[in-house]
């Protein structure tokens, strides 16, 4: 009898996966925003006024946008891996964690995940998959099986 409740409860476990609460899509917006001030800004006048010389370099040129875009992936790659968040998130208490263990993720897959993003940002229907989901996944977040989620959900 003491076997198979044992059994019982081991099955029970294995069931239970954490309970989320999933990030609103303008939370999403707005921490994206507050990134692109805090991090991106920042690196596009240093190559521009400081490694390119001003404006008219900048846009004779394809390599500054490219590596200041780089640049960026790398720190947000980074910052997601080591903190499970960027500014941004941080601002909107959202963190980015693997929808399977609901752990952090690593920098690969980090990086992997800006990656898609920018190519869900080109598609643009991408974007709004969060607007018609349940679980709030954008499709770079589908690709990666990972999840947005409020930090006061996280179990």
């Amino acid at each position: 009898m003491r076997f198979r409740n044992i059994k019982k409860q081991t099955k029970e476990e294995k069931k239970v996966k954490p309970k989320y609460l999933y990030a609103f899509f303008s939370q999403r917006i707005k921490a994206l925003i507050t990134d692109m001030f805090m991090i991106y800004m920042p690196i596009m006048y240093v190559i521009t006024y400081l490694v390119l010389g001003g404006k008219d370099e900048l846009q004779n040129t394809q390599l500054g946008p490219l590596i200041a875009v780089s640049l960026y992936g790398l720190i947000y790659a980074i910052l997601v891996s080591k903190y499970g968040q960027t500014p941004g998130k941080k601002a909107y208490d959202l963190k980015i964690v693997n929808a399977s263990t609901g752990n952090g993720i690593g920098f690969f897959r980090a990086l992997f995940r800006y990656v898609m993003f920018l190519f869900t940002a080109t598609t643009v229907l991408g974007l709004f998959l969060p607007l018609i989901r349940k679980d709030k996944k954008a499709l770079h977040d589908l690709i990666c099986n990972t999840l947005v989620v409020q930090i006061k959900g996280v179990n």
